[in-house]
């Protein structure tokens, strides 16, 4: 079967299947499934097993793309830019201040990157498992104005492959209605790395989501959440928020500073509040 299927995609007859888009995603799906399949039958796959997987990877690759339109490969990979951005932001140790310090341990760091401007970065211990919080901030994403009153929507405007999503977020005024609403177009991109989960993001234009009347329309920068089980305690889950975010209008640095490390804390505060109070759904990640 797995010779056959692999000579369909990539033999002789992928000429004739060129623009047969469903046959050729269930083909790739076929190759990788058979590949698992005597993987999982074996002690280790054989070497000619490592070498069709890496081959149909990468035609797997090539044939994926032709599922999607141009607008959307640009989304995919400007989802991919932000992710890297930001890990290559989280990655520099360098240079990071304390702004917020609570105790509970939750702490809030600061820094100005070139290019990208003042960034924060949250740093919490929540006490659940990383699919579960996976699961809240990502498959449920859309809920999260029902638990943390610093948002009142984020919708889902499209969803691009199983990694990809735009969306739409308006968040509520803060620091004493001192910042007015302000409204969020991102792309969004999650990814698993191991035993670690990344969700990153960044702004993004969408025609179907032109500026609303009496909200300013800010932007996220490369910005990011990292979960990863804790060390010692694998049923915690480590949670590194990048925060790098422009609210336009006019307002004081001082002001901007205050409200976007408070964010960071409202935020764990909530989270923990939301999640210790509703019974666990089932987690993927």
């Amino acid at each position: 079967m797995l010779l056959a299927t692999f000579k369909l995609c990539a033999g002789s007859s992928y000429r004739h299947v060129r623009n047969m888009k469903g046959l050729r995603h269930q083909a790739v799906l076929a190759i990788g499934q058979e590949l698992n399949r005597r993987a999982l039958g074996g002690p280790t796959p054989g070497a000619w097993i490592n070498q069709v997987r890496r081959r149909s990877s990468l035609l797997g690759s090539r044939l994926e793309d032709t599922l999607y339109s141009d607008q959307e490969l640009a989304y995919i990979r400007q989802g991919e830019e932000a992710m890297q951005k930001a890990l290559g932001i989280l990655s520099n140790q360098e240079g990071w201040k304390q702004e917020n310090q609570q105790t509970n341990g939750d702490k809030v760091l600061s820094k100005v990157v070139p290019d990208v401007g003042k960034v924060f970065q949250l740093e919490v211990v929540v006490d659940q498992p990383m699919e579960r919080l996976y699961e809240e901030l990502v498959e449920r994403m859309e809920a999260m104005g029902e638990w943390n009153p610093n948002v009142k929507e984020i919708k889902v405007l499209q969803k691009i492959g199983k990694d990809t999503v735009i969306t739409h977020e308006l968040a509520a005024e803060a620091a004493g209605n001192l910042v007015g609403p302000r409204d969020f177009v991102s792309v969004r991109c999650a990814k698993r790395r191991g035993s670690t989960c990344v969700l990153a993001g960044m702004a993004t234009r969408f025609g179907e989501m032109p500026e609303q009347k009496g909200v300013i329309r800010g932007e996220h920068g490369p910005t990011c959440m990292v979960l990863r089980p804790l060390a010692e305690s694998p049923s915690k889950t480590k949670l590194t928020w990048l925060l790098s975010i422009d609210l336009k209008g006019w307002l004081p640095k001082t002001i901007i500073n205050q409200v976007l490390s408070q964010t960071q804390v409202d935020f764990a505060k909530h989270l923990r509040k939301h999640m210790e109070s509703s019974p666990a759904p089932e987690a993927r990640c």
